[in-house]
């Protein structure tokens, strides 16, 4: 099982091939053509396996919740900067 976003082993990895094209397809860097893929992994009915392998997968490449609590803020700041700037200069 990978941990922390790494990829499985190559050829003598488990899992079919579908799931080992799925994971080499996100390190080749198309994220969301991997996702779709492991989506698309389960809706199948996969084999035990290959269902840890295709989850483990749609982990490794989910958005952090901290990063929208970041992005926020500094929505937020940028709304008190442009408020505190139009005040003054209006």
């Amino acid at each position: 099982m990978a941990k922390g976003g790494q990829t499985p082993p190559g050829p003598g990895a488990p899992g079919s091939d579908e799931v080992r094209a799925a994971w080499a397809r996100k390190d080749a860097g198309d994220v969301v053509g991997a996702r779709q893929d492991a989506r698309r992994i389960l809706a199948q009915a996969p084999s035990p396996e290959d269902r840890e392998r295709a989850e483990d997968l749609l982990r490794a490449t989910a958005t952090p919740r901290a990063l929208y609590g970041f992005a926020l803020l500094g929505a937020v700041i940028l709304a008190v900067l442009l408020a505190l700037a139009l005040t003054r200069y209006s």
